[in-house]
């Protein structure tokens, strides 16, 4: 890296982050004091430690050539692979789900670099295969890049950081050119995957009854017979479609072939992960159903917000953080603290720094002349945005709860790393977005 190039970095993209962190570090600080004034967690003093590594490791990144990950991705993929498998035999189990692994206090989360090389895999994948490929070969390949690390996290089982891969490939491949049809394909298989697995749940907690229409989803002999009826229909829309050209036949194979891949994801779902992991998808439409349980969260997260206001109850002036009211409150709801004490104003400079750093990211993905990097940027703003809206609807309100931290304020040392290494690269391709 020449001397002149560090005149050249994103300093709005990198300066957010920092900003953003440097936040976190304060309300980690804040969510360890107790309601009499005393500081009950150290949490904070790691965070710093881990958020010193992180800008030291992006500023580094950020003075390697991208260009130069091309050959090592697929390494970096497998590797984590290897220590996704790894964390599932032997990983500690934390907060019911074996995700970690470590000596003594020291330990990583695998799944939170996986989104990383995830990401520079797929990248490469897409930009290796942008000319003479075919269109569904190159899709498939790249739903299966996505999906190995997203089953092995979803196995662990952290249904909240195996959704972050979704958006990834659906952002990533609209960018790479795949035809949209198969973009929207795949997004049609996860929504209705996703409205069949909380059904059941739903209209026994929320509806208070058993209706047979609902629960044969719970049948795996409905479940085959169901398959292969949508089967059946496909393949005589095909024929009708080969045979005679109509747009219609076309169509109803499409809405089958989302039938097909959604019931057998839906029935598999219910026997991976806990109901209480699907409760928490349900209570966000009514809290109050669960008001003791998963609706707890949600309940006292919106109390916090609320009691904020328009300027907030001041810096260290927090009750239900001080009082303990607020579950994970110095990483999953660490939103909560933050405008409960800064109030609507800290809410509203949080949402427009987490904006910042996606339009820039969405700049690179324009003017970079390299479609490698501009792929990278791309997944990226999804993790970021996602990771965004996931936490900070949950907080509200408005989102399930799932357990995905907000990049770079909530604590832990694996998210932080990640998401700043993920701003390195990010800086790196922007400083050589005219290069060749």
């Amino acid at each position: 890296m020449k001397p002149r190039d560090f005149l050249d970095i994103d300093f709005p993209l990198f300066l957010a982050a920092v900003i953003l962190t440097v936040f976190g570090i304060l309300f980690i600080y804040s969510s360890g004091v107790s309601s009499t004034g005393s500081v009950i967690s150290d949490e904070y003093s790691r965070q710093i430690i881990w958020a010193a590594a992180g800008v030291v490791i992006a500023l580094a990144l950020s003075m390697v050539n991208f260009r130069r990950i091309y050959d090592f991705s697929l390494y970096l993929y497998f590797g984590t692979l290897l220590l996704l498998v790894y964390t599932c035999l032997f990983g500690r189990m934390v907060s019911g789900a074996r995700a970690w692994i470590g000596i003594g206090g020291f330990g990583i989360q695998p799944s939170e670099f996986a989104k990383i090389t995830t990401i520079l895999f797929l990248a490469r994948h897409l930009d290796s295969t942008k000319r003479g490929q075919n269109v569904m070969r190159r899709f498939i390949v790249s739903c299966l890049i996505v999906f190995v690390p997203m089953v092995l996290i979803l196995l662990q089982p952290d249904f909240g950081t195996s959704l972050v891969f979704i958006p990834i490939l659906l952002a990533m491949t609209f960018v790479g050119g795949i035809a949209l049809r198969y973009v929207a394909f795949l997004g049609g298989c996860i929504v209705v995957t996703g409205i069949m697995m909380v059904l059941p749940l739903w209209q026994e907690t929320i509806l208070e009854g058993k209706f047979p229409s609902v629960m044969i989803l719970m049948n795996g002999r409905f479940i085959l017979i169901g398959i292969l009826a949508l089967l059946a229909i496909s393949l005589i829309s095909f024929y009708g479609f080969r045979r005679y050209k109509k747009p219609y036949f076309y169509w109803i194979c499409y809405i089958a072939a989302i039938g097909i891949f959604s019931l057998p994801a839906s029935f598999i779902s219910h026997k991976v992960l806990k109901d209480y992991q699907i409760m928490r998808l349900i209570v966000f439409l009514d809290p109050n159903v669960d008001p003791r349980g998963s609706g707890w969260h949600i309940i006292q997260s919106m109390t916090a917000i609320g009691s904020g206001g328009f300027m907030g109850k001041g810096f260290l002036n927090g009750t239900q953080s001080h009082y303990r009211f607020l579950p994970q409150q110095s990483t999953d709801f660490i939103f909560s603290i933050f405008t409960e004490e800064w109030g609507f104003l800290g809410g509203v400079l949080v949402i427009a720094l987490f904006l910042l750093i996606c339009m820039r990211l969405i700049r690179i993905i324009n003017v970079t002349s390299d479609t490698f990097g501009a792929y990278i940027a791309a997944g990226l703003a999804a993790m970021y945005s996602f990771h965004f809206l996931i936490n900070v609807g949950m907080a509200m309100g408005v989102m399930p709860i799932t357990g995905i931290p907000l990049h770079f304020m909530s604590y832990g040392g694996s998210a932080l790393i990640s998401a700043m290494a993920g701003i390195g690269i990010a800086l790196s391709i922007h400083i050589r977005r005219f290069n060749r």
